[in-house]
């Protein structure tokens, strides 16, 4: 019998997209499973009590609960480093292997990857999110050499309300910032209902979808060996190996 892969997801508490979401989208893999373990967040600002939520001690003591479930990776699907400093994620992750022993990754540093496998310059951004948190995760893109050419947010900081967002507004969205000539747009949040629109939006615009729920399934399913390029139908980023 051949083995069970089980992907292991960190949430936020108030997300209600990426478990159904992650869900749909692997499967179409049979032997592989997702998990997931919540910890609290419900505000996305740049307040201390907003960025307090995504402190370690936080996550780690989810992920520890998570790794009962003896998953082959543990990976955070949230989008704080793009807001908190890549550097951030990367630090969680050596913490989280070495509180587990399990191997770990995240939304963000997921997209890094794939932004820098196809040696991306030129980004587009949709987020629900408010000013101040868009314009932190665009400068920080731009100190990486990554240009942001064109960008929607909808100020809006409950975490809950962000997967209120209509999918045909999202389409729009896309349209919008597509009009810029991006190499690649990203739905920054992974509670926003986007990942399922990326077939129709890339067919439309020729301009590759990179959904932050859909990057933590392509960088968990990396780290484990597993070959992303056998899901279809949630767009190109998935043949990216």
């Amino acid at each position: 019998m051949e083995k069970v892969i089980r992907i292991g997801v960190l949430t936020p508490s108030s997300n209600t997209a990426l478990e159904p979401l992650t869900n749909a989208i692997v499967s179409s893999l049979p032997n592989v499973h997702a998990h997931f373990a919540r910890f609290r967040v419900t505000n996305i600002s740049l307040s201390d009590q907003a960025l307090g939520q995504f402190d370690d001690s936080n996550i780690l003591a989810a992920a520890e609960m998570l790794a009962d479930a003896k998953p082959d990776v543990i990976t955070w699907s949230g989008t704080s480093a793009g807001w908190m400093g890549f550097e951030k994620d990367m630090v969680l992750c050596e913490r989280i292997t070495a509180r587990t022993g399990i191997p770990a990754s995240t939304a963000v540093l997921a997209l890094n990857e794939l932004i820098a496998l196809k040696n991306i310059k030129r980004l587009g951004i949709v987020s629900p999110y408010t000013e101040d948190v868009q314009q932190k995760i665009v400068r920080q893109y731009g100190e990486a050499g990554i240009e942001v050419v064109g960008e929607v947010h909808h100020d809006i900081s409950v975490n809950y309300d962000f997967a209120l967002v209509e999918p045909k507004t999202i389409e729009q969205d896309l349209l919008t910032v597509s009009q810029s000539k991006p190499e690649a747009i990203v739905t920054y949040c992974t509670n926003l209902r986007a990942a399922q629109l990326a077939d129709e939006f890339e067919r439309q615009s020729s301009v590759v979808l990179l959904d932050t729920v859909s990057t933590t399934v392509w960088g968990a399913l990396r780290k484990v060996g597993v070959d992303p390029s056998q899901i279809k139908g949630w767009g190109k980023l998935f043949s990216w190996v």
